[in-house]
C-alpha cells in the first residue's frame, strides 16, 4: 500500500470510491464552485479549518464526503456569523476580533517572549464581553514578523503551530463548559 502525504485526506465518494485531496486543492475548487454566492476567500478558509480538523484534530486518514459537507456547513456559518450575509446581524456583538499582527507589532523587540503573555490577555479581555465566536485575525502575516522573516519559512511555519496550539490552550484553559468557537486566520 502507498502512504498517503501528510497533507491529504482520502474521501469516500456516495458510489463506493475513494478520492484522496489536499487541503489547498479542495479548498480552490471549493472557492471557485462557490464565488457567486460567497466570498471565495471565505470559503476557501473555511474548507482549510474543517480540513485540518479531521486531519489534525480528529487524526483522520479517511472521511466521507457527507462527514465533510456537513462540517463544512458548520464551519461556513460560522464564519458568517458577524453578519456580512445579512441573516444574523444581531449577532455582530456575540463576535470578538482581534489582530495578530497589531499584537505582534506592540510586542515590540521582545518577539515570542512578549507576544505570547499579551496574546493571552487579549483572549481574557475578548472574552470577557461573553461573545460566540472569537477571531484571530493575521495569523501568516504575525508568524513571519515574530519569525523575523521577509518570506515564509520552515521556522514561520513553527511559529505558526506555536500561536495556534497556544490559542487552543488558552481557550481550553479559560472558556471552561462555555460554548465557544475560535477562528484563527
Amino acid at each position: 500500500m502507498i502512504a498517503l502525504a501528510s497533507n491529504y485526506l482520502i474521501f469516500r465518494l456516495a458510489s463506493g470510491e475513494s478520492l484522496p485531496l489536499c487541503a489547498e486543492t479542495l479548498a480552490a475548487d471549493l472557492a471557485e464552485h462557490n464565488s457567486r454566492l460567497m466570498d471565495p476567500e471565505l470559503v476557501s478558509q473555511a474548507a482549510s479549518a474543517v480540513f485540518y480538523y479531521f486531519k489534525q484534530e480528529l487524526g483522520l486518514q479517511t472521511v466521507t464526503i457527507g462527514e465533510f459537507a456537513q462540517a463544512f456547513e458548520k464551519a461556513l456559518r460560522i464564519f458568517n456569523s458577524d453578519g456580512r450575509d445579512g441573516t444574523n446581524a444581531d449577532t455582530g456583538s456575540q463576535v470578538r476580533e482581534s489582530d495578530l499582527c497589531r499584537l505582534a507589532y506592540d510586542s515590540g523587540h521582545g518577539g515570542e517572549l512578549f507576544f505570547f503573555p499579551r496574546l493571552r490577555n487579549e483572549l481574557r479581555t475578548q472574552m470577557e464581553s461573553q461573545p460566540q465566536l472569537l477571531r484571530f485575525s493575521g495569523l501568516r502575516g504575525c508568524a513571519k514578523q515574530l519569525a523575523g522573516a521577509r518570506r515564509w519559512s520552515p521556522r514561520c511555519q513553527t511559529v505558526q503551530d506555536r500561536i495556534v496550539d497556544y490559542l487552543r490552550g488558552c481557550l481550553t484553559a479559560e472558556a471552561g463548559k462555555r460554548d465557544l468557537s475560535l477562528i484563527i486566520k
